[in-house]
């Protein structure tokens, strides 16, 4: 199954990086909707439909970044760049599996959300092209793919997108994006250049500077909507802010992983392969919805 070619299309889409999709989520969640089947089938199938976008919108990268993944320490082993998997065998099935997902969600979910799902698939095709070339728009492009996907949850059911959580979500989307540009940058040393010419924009001073803007706004931001009159209003209590040290701690891990541990290139491998950050992460999870639900 690894080397046929179902298998190296399905590597080629990433699956450990569909973590990022979990963000759809966040609207059913804090929308108190969550615990009502109808609305769980329609997250669930949003989510699924936006692993199948998001895998063929990073095959869609390999092929544009082919020349240079094939010169990368780590990206050369991919599929396509290692020449195991075909560009016209990818592109094939790229086309197929775009057309069955935008049927999809025409189908099963609404109108909004396949706008929005077009939209993001709109701004990676747009990002691959050209905005990962222009320096800090770059990190705002991959910023405003978890915000698209965080909209696309609260529509597909139907709920008002809450201000509280775009900023939120905007502003540990950023935290990420940065990192992930400050570990490419670590990586690469001297070869970063020829491997992302954006980075040569770049310097760990400058993007150390920016991440840590981006994280004391993102922790006043959350600590902020906890105690909000609006969230206390709608919830019925102020118990929100004890998740707030859960926050601070995932926060404060993830950049330790990114300064100590050289981490932070990948999300979805750190979140996935980091225990305590995992184990953080699920705590906040039982916390919020012991809080909203119970």
């Amino acid at each position: 199954m690894k080397n046929t070619t179902a298998g190296l299309l399905l590597r080629s889409m990433r699956p450990k990086q569909w973590t990022k999709n979990l963000i759809l989520f966040a609207a059913p969640i804090f929308s108190q909707n969550l615990s009502s089947f109808p609305f769980l089938f329609k997250a669930v199938t949003a989510f699924v439909i936006f692993c199948i976008i998001s895998g063929c919108v990073y095959i869609i990268n390999d092929l544009f970044d082919l020349k240079q993944d094939k010169i990368h320490p780590l990206k050369s082993h991919r599929p396509l760049a290692s020449g195991k998997l075909k560009p016209s065998t990818a592109i094939v099935a790229t086309i197929t599996l775009l057309l069955i997902s935008f049927g999809s969600a025409l189908l099963t979910c609404n109108l909004m959300f396949t706008v929005i799902a077009f939209c993001y698939f709109l701004l990676q095709l747009v990002y691959s092209m050209f905005l990962k070339h222009v320096v800090i728009l770059d990190v705002f492009s991959i910023a405003a793919g978890f915000v698209l996907r965080a909209i696309a949850g609260a529509e597909v059911i139907d709920v008002p997108f809450s201000t509280w959580l775009l900023f939120c979500a905007i502003l540990l989307s950023l935290f990420l994006a940065l990192s992930k540009r400050r570990h490419e940058l670590i990586l690469l040393e001297d070869d970063a250049i020829h491997h992302r010419k954006i980075l040569f924009e770049y310097s760990p001073y400058l993007l150390d500077q920016m991440i840590s803007v981006v994280t004391a706004s993102t922790v006043i931001t959350y600590t902020l909507y906890t105690v909000a009159d609006e969230t206390v209003s709608k919830f019925g209590t102020d118990r929100l802010k004890y998740t707030i040290p859960f926050v601070l701690y995932g926060i404060f891990r993830y950049l330790y992983l990114i300064h100590q541990k050289n981490e932070g290139g990948s999300p979805e491998k750190v979140l996935l392969n980091d225990f305590p950050l995992l184990l953080c992460i699920l705590l906040y999870g039982i916390t919020v919805g012991l809080i909203l639900y119970l």
